[in-house]
């Protein structure tokens, strides 16, 4: 079978990986174009293009699939190699209806949630905000619309209480490899069996901002708890900026919301009278560390005023 691949990020690279190793005939990868990073702006490859050049697949990175010269290249280039199959796994552009209708088997997409659920850019983010306590992948035909397409293998797991986005996209991303596998060699076989989806229990995830890092302790402390999950929170102490990037709840006192509860152990006072007990943070100018490692350097007073 002949498949190309679109992906980008991290997430997508061990469902390449799966396919390239399976031995699978892949004549063409496409990812987004090299970004510029860092102080010196230098270009850097985005993960799937990295990941291709190891397997010797030729990379194609077009600025538009739907507009412009880029994109009629793009076409003619997937004309000539007349693929079977087009999987698309967190590409970040939208596929026109030419290229969807241009493989024998179509276009399959692996999608970070329990569709209908999440559809959108940032599935994985969103559901750890909202406290979900299962997320999963699925498999689906793509079709114009935005995650829309018919279903065909969805896996579940659970979210751990003190998960974060990051922990969670790892293991989505070798789930989403499994579910792939088990798709194709089922479409091989001409045995998948696409499930409409119910447009009555669609969700958005919309794309992630800066702004909702910014953690509000007058909120409960599970939502607190799951900004940092979810998004990496940040606070101001003493004039800098700190950002969180592990914590869990823990019983508090009731104090006043945004108060250091107990500086031994880095417990900050929320809304509903619980806490938020910091794990990992980052002081501005200063490394990632635990938040002991951090508390070893500095002394917190009791009572003392985040945000």
């Amino acid at each position: 079978m002949k498949i190309v691949f679109m992906g980008t990020p991290d997430f997508s690279v061990p469902c390449l990986k799966a396919l390239a190793d399976s031995g699978f005939e892949i004549p063409a990868v496409f990812t987004q174009p090299d970004k510029p990073k860092g102080r010196g702006y230098k270009m850097i490859p985005p993960p799937v293009k990295k990941c291709a050049e190891e397997y010797n697949i030729p990379v194609f990175q077009p600025l538009s699939l739907r507009k412009g010269e880029d994109a009629e290249k793009s076409l003619d280039t997937l004309k000539k190699i007349s693929p079977d199959l087009i999987v698309v796994v967190a590409y970040g552009q939208i596929l026109p209806k030419e290229i969807l209708e241009l493989p024998k088997l179509g276009c399959i997409n692996i999608h970070a949630s329990l569709l209908p659920e999440y559809r959108g850019a940032a599935p994985i983010q969103r559901c750890i905000l909202d406290g979900a306590e299962k997320t999963g992948v699925t498999s689906m035909m793509m079709e114009e619309g935005l995650d829309t397409g018919d279903m065909l293998i969805k896996k579940e797991i659970s979210i751990g209480e003190n998960e974060t986005a990051s922990e969670l996209t790892e293991r989505l991303s070798k789930l989403g490899a499994e579910v792939l596998m088990e798709t194709i060699k089922a479409a091989e076989k001409g045995e998948l069996s696409p499930v409409k989806q119910d447009d009555a229990l669609s969700s958005y995830a919309k794309m992630i901002t800066k702004d909702m890092s910014a953690l509000d302790f007058t909120k409960s402390a599970g939502m607190v708890h799951n900004t940092i999950r979810g998004v990496t929170g940040f606070t101001i102490m003493n004039g800098k900026r700190l950002k969180v990037y592990k914590s869990m709840i823990c019983e508090g006192n009731g104090n006043e919301p945004g108060t250091i509860e107990n500086p031994d152990e880095f417990t900050v006072a929320c809304g509903d009278g619980k806490c938020v007990k910091f794990l990992e943070v980052q002081y501005e100018g200063s490394k990632r560390m635990s938040a002991g490692d951090f508390l070893r350097g500095r002394k917190l007073l009791k009572g003392q005023k985040l945000g």
